[in-house]
């Protein structure tokens, strides 16, 4: 774990690919969010960076990347392959733990759109190695047949004119056992581009991922 604030640009290695992130390790983080983002976004997505900011002040590691190379991004086929994009955040959770900046930090995901699908399924795979997931107007019901395996505390956030997401997340959330909370924002849109709107979305996430996180004691590695 680093003793002092780190932010940097690196290149993940997974297979035949090379993915970027973004990785900020905050002096004496505990525990680090792992951003997995909607089809057609990326780690630059403006809305995952103003979360993830706000999770780096409570203290908190992130990392957001790239979860498909440019190419594959350009591929409608791709940028939909749940499976894909959970095999690419499970191989990046299994090579950022083994790194010197992050290995024995606890670890948690924050899951947009799709992304929210491929962070549950991840959840499912790694178990209670995982302390915690977020889903900001996510797609959890595309993990349907996983969501009875994820043991981390997961919050659904929904926007309250979203209403077909909503569904989705209620029939999700039925299927879940582990704790569970499902947050319906009034007034905001599947994006959260109104006003005040993603603050709320950052204040309820940073909420969720120190109750369940920055309470453990480090990992021993």
């Amino acid at each position: 774990m680093l003793l002092e604030e780190e932010h940097k640009t690196i290149e993940i290695p997974i297979g035949q690919v090379v993915l970027r992130g973004n990785l900020f390790v905050p002096e004496n983080a505990n525990a680090l969010v792992l951003f997995s983002h909607g089809s057609g976004s990326s780690r630059l997505s403006p809305r995952n960076n103003y979360v993830a900011n706000v999770l780096q002040q409570e203290g908190l590691a992130t990392l957001l990347f790239d979860l498909l190379t440019e190419e594959e991004d350009r591929l409608y086929k791709t940028r939909f392959n749940i499976d894909l994009l959970t095999q690419r955040l499970i191989a990046v959770t299994e090579w950022i733990k083994i790194q010197q900046q992050t290995k024995g930090l606890h670890l948690a995901y924050f899951g947009a759109s799709t992304g929210a699908a491929s962070a549950l399924s991840a959840a499912a795979y790694f178990g209670d190695e995982i302390g915690a997931v977020v889903s900001r107007g996510g797609r959890p019901d595309l993990a349907m047949t996983e969501l009875h395996m994820v043991t981390a505390p997961t919050l659904l956030i929904v926007g309250g004119w979203d209403k077909v997401v909503i569904i989705l997340n209620q029939k999700a959330y039925s299927k879940l056992r582990c704790e569970r909370k499902l947050e319906i924002i009034p007034g905001a849109t599947h994006l959260f581009e109104e006003s005040g709107k993603l603050e709320e979305v950052a204040a309820l996430s940073a909420k969720w991922f120190t109750k369940h996180l920055k309470s453990k004691r480090p990992n021993n590695v």
